[in-house]
């Protein structure tokens, strides 16, 4: 209630908290139905590309032309964050090179960020938070999305005395997914691409979905802000529902499937024979903790917690999130309490282009979700030690074959040394070496 009673304050003070949105696609759509029902909280500019677009999202999500009136709607990225009526910059593009810039903006103009972009988040957040904290702004995760609801757990379980075992997320997974396509892509959801197309679904963000570098995007979030370690092979994504999460996510030397705790893992919705698992968590977060005494193990046995055989490990989770339809918590979060609902704190994990298939020289890489490269996920010390090249920055072309699997690094292909993206993820990789 503390968050409410002051945002009611606000509202009684006719001072309400101002927001710039850039980027109103689906998770800016969600935040923005929710404007006209929380008073004390409203929207001063929106930026996007497409001012007109914009505008008719907000048609689309129920607000009325009065309001869409009362708001700029501009394709000017740079003046948005830099007004006087704006208090927090939301950046929700999902375009890492772009993100990376529009949140620079912001922290240079003494905005507040929040960081919807994951995307840009993995690609350099430890800097930008570090820039953000010399600023005297908040740079926060987007709450609604996985990885901050996550970081929400993570913060309970700590504070509460338990160590964490493992955190992560749902999600439908199979192994032959990371080789999913653009132009494959709909088969998988049960859509034909015309379907989708008028549904104005865009094939390359689904499709980093399900080929698995959105789940490496945001479990590189989560373990950059929870100080979590990162598996040293890539995510496994071990088939479990919500029954097993604490028998499943637990050190293998106590028959689990992590190489030790305090690890994020990413567990599936699907045995690997194409059976659903039971009682799935395909669109939730989850932490396993273990009790630190006999006392705190028999509570849970007690208080109906669901254990391993041992009785000392156990898992709360939440089977759902609701994207931007919870934003306005890290908006509120960042304007009223100047606290963050998660930030990146530390380089603990990399997302780095793995090729799809054979890859020959002279070809383009095209990002993720594209047709060449999938997102792994990797400890950040063995990203910078093999120089790999991350994901947000796989637009360029080889300067050798690669072979299907292999993880791409800078040298292999021509990188664009003057882009002001390539600048912010080297200075970020230097402060970490």
């Amino acid at each position: 209630m503390y968050l409410h009673n002051a945002l009611m304050a606000r509202a009684e003070a006719d001072n309400p908290v101002r927001a710039c949105l850039i980027g109103a696609g689906k998770f800016g759509s969600m935040f923005l139905s929710q404007i006209p029902t929380t008073p004390g909280l409203t929207v001063s500019v929106v930026a996007d590309l497409r001012p007109d677009a914009a505008r008719d999202a907000c048609r689309n999500v129920g607000w009325s032309e009065e309001r869409i009136a009362a708001t700029d709607f501009v394709d000017d990225v740079k003046d948005a964050v830099s007004r006087d009526d704006v208090d927090v910059v939301i950046e929700a593009t999902g375009n890492p090179v772009a993100g990376l810039i529009h949140a620079s903006s912001a922290i240079a103009a003494g905005k507040h960020i929040v960081m919807v972009n994951v995307e840009a988040d993995a690609l350099a957040g430890p800097l930008l938070a570090a820039k953000a904290r010399a600023a005297g702004v908040v740079y926060s995760l987007a709450y609604g999305d996985q990885p901050a609801l996550i970081a929400e757990m993570v913060d309970w379980a700590r504070c509460t005395g338990f160590s964490i075992t493992a955190a992560g997320k749902g999600t439908k997974y199979m192994p032959h997914y990371h080789a999913s396509t653009p132009d494959t892509i709909w088969d998988h959801y049960g859509l034909t691409a015309e379907q989708a197309a008028k549904a104005g679904m865009n094939p390359k963000m689904f499709n980093s979905f399900l080929d698995g570098t959105k789940s490496a995007l945001e479990m590189a979030a989560v373990a950059n802000a929870c100080d979590l370690t990162v598996p040293a092979s890539g995510l496994s994504f071990p088939p479990c529902g919500m029954d097993d999460l604490a028998h499943v996510l637990r050190p293998r030397e106590q028959g689990g499937v992590l190489d030790r705790a305090g690890m994020v893992e990413v567990v599936s919705s699907m045995e690997r024979d194409g059976r659903e698992v039971a009682r799935d968590l395909r669109w939730g977060v989850y932490v396993v903790i273990e009790a630190p005494n006999d006392y705190a193990a028999a509570c849970f046995r007690q208080y109906g917690m669901n254990t391993d055989a041992s009785g000392r490990y156990s898992a709360m989770y939440k089977p759902f999130h609701l994207i931007g339809l919870e934003l306005n918590i890290s908006v509120l979060s960042a304007a009223l309490l100047g606290e963050p609902t998660g930030a990146t704190k530390a380089f603990k994990g990399d997302v780095v282009a793995t090729a799809k298939r054979d890859l020959k020289t002279g070809e383009r890489l095209d990002g993720e979700g594209g047709e060449t490269v999938w997102g792994k996920l990797m400890p950040a010390s063995d990203s910078l030690a093999s120089r790999a090249l991350p994901i947000g920055l796989a637009d360029g072309v080889l300067t050798r074959d690669i072979a299907m699997g292999e993880v791409i690094s800078w040298s292999d292909l021509k990188i664009d040394e003057a882009s002001d993206a390539v600048a912010i993820r080297r200075e970020m990789e230097a402060m970490n070496r």
